[in-house]
């Protein structure tokens, strides 16, 4: 049986929405790896965090919700955990398509 220590750190993407909605005007995303198909692999990607411009976030937006530098598989394949930082706190994700943070500044 989980422990209620255990539920409130599990992440699912109604939290990740939840997240955008609440930090829409302080909100930055990183894209640390995505698919490449001319070599048809996931392959890391050297970017600095962008800050998200709220007037292009659109929740209804199945694989990206409006966010760039994200892409989100559904279906369950999709694996987030929370992340923190000295700088950020806020949502790692990742799924057979790449990985990406999405945070905010403290």
């Amino acid at each position: 049986m989980n422990t209620t220590q255990e539920v409130e750190k599990r992440v699912t993407l109604a939290t990740l929405k939840k997240f955008i909605r609440d930090n829409k005007d302080n909100l930055y995303a990183l894209c640390k790896s995505n698919f490449d198909g001319m070599t048809d692999c996931v392959q890391q990607v050297k970017t600095t965090p962008k800050k998200v411009n709220p007037a292009v976030i659109d929740l209804e937006n199945k694989h990206t919700l409006g966010i760039g530098q994200i892409w989100l598989v559904g279906s369950s394949r999709d694996w987030f955990k929370a992340f923190e930082d000295d700088v950020f706190q806020g949502i790692n994700g990742s799924n057979s398509c790449g990985s990406w943070t999405l945070a905010r500044i403290k």
